[in-house]
C-alpha cells in the first residue's frame, strides 16, 4: 500500500453584520496517510484580525486520531510568539517549548490512559477530531475528559504549551451539503460542554466533514462573539506522492 495525500485550502470569513462574508484568514494543509495507517497533518494558518496570527503545525496521528507528536510555531502581531514540540507516550505527555511571556519551558504530565486528541488549532484538524466519536452509537453526545490543547486561547494565539481540558462532541447525522470545493455527503457534528473546562467558554461550534474515513473538513461556523465561518475552497488527492 502506498501513502496517500490530501492537499487543500480553507477560507476564513466573518459573519458579523459589519463584515459579512469578508475574508479574515486562510489555511493551507496537507494530510498524508502512510502505509502503516499513521496520518501526518501539515497546516499553515493565517488569521488577519488584529493582532494577526500565523501558525505552522505538524501533527502525527494514530489511525484512531490519538496524537503521537506535534510541533507548533506561532507569530502574533507580526512578531515571534513561541514554538514547541510535544510527544505522547503510553504513561506520560512531554513538551519542550519557548514563548515570549515565559521563556523556556519543560513540561511532563503523567497520564493513566492514552490521550484521545491534541487540539493544535488548525481548522482542518477539527474534522479529524470527530474520529474519536463512536458512530456505532448513532446520533447523540459523548463527553471526552482526556483532551490536550497547545493553547487554551480560542485563536490558539498563546504558548504553545500543554493544557489539559475536556469537552463534548454531539453527532447530529448525515446530510448533503455544497461548499466551494463541491457537493458532498457530510457528517454534521457540534462541539459542546466547554463551560468550566476553558478559561473562557467556547461559543457554539457546528462542523461538517466528509462521511467517509477521510473525515475531510468541509465547513464550520462559530456563533457568539466570534461569528466566524470556515469553508473548504479546493482540494486534491495524490496517490503515492506523485
Amino acid at each position: 500500500m502506498k501513502h496517500r495525500t490530501i492537499r487543500g485550502t480553507i477560507q476564513y470569513t466573518s459573519k458579523k453584520p459589519e463584515r459579512l462574508d469578508q475574508e479574515r484568514g486562510r489555511e493551507y494543509f496537507s494530510i498524508t496517510q502512510q502505509a502503516d495507517g499513521i496520518r501526518v497533518l501539515n497546516a499553515h494558518c493565517e488569521i488577519d484580525d488584529e493582532p494577526n496570527v500565523i501558525r505552522d503545525v505538524v501533527l502525527s496521528l494514530n489511525p484512531d486520531a490519538s496524537p503521537i507528536d506535534c510541533s507548533v510555531r506561532l507569530t502574533v502581531g507580526d512578531k515571534y510568539e513561541g514554538s514547541g514540540w510535544m510527544r505522547f507516550a503510553k504513561n506520560y505527555v512531554e513538551c519542550e517549548s519557548h514563548n515570549q511571556r515565559d521563556g523556556r519551558i519543560t513540561q511532563k504530565v503523567d497520564i493513566d490512559a492514552p490521550i484521545k486528541w491534541l487540539q493544535a488549532h488548525p481548522i482542518v484538524g477539527d474534522a479529524l477530531l470527530m474520529k474519536i466519536y463512536d458512530l456505532s452509537q448513532g446520533p447523540g453526545k459523548t463527553f471526552f475528559s482526556d483532551i490536550f490543547l497547545t493553547s487554551p486561547d480560542h485563536r490558539g494565539a498563546t504558548g504553545p504549551l500543554l493544557f489539559k481540558t475536556g469537552f463534548g462532541i454531539r453527532y447530529v447525522g448525515e446530510e448533503n451539503i455544497t461548499v466551494k470545493a463541491g457537493t458532498f455527503l457530510a457528517r454534521h457534528f457540534q462541539l459542546v460542554d466547554t463551560a468550566g473546562n476553558l478559561p473562557e467558554e467556547h461559543p457554539p461550534y457546528n462542523l461538517w466533514c466528509t462521511a467517509d474515513e477521510d473525515y475531510l473538513f468541509l465547513k464550520a461556523g462559530v456563533d457568539g462573539y466570534m461569528q466566524t465561518h470556515y469553508e473548504l475552497v479546493d482540494y486534491q488527492i495524490v496517490e503515492g506522492g506523485l
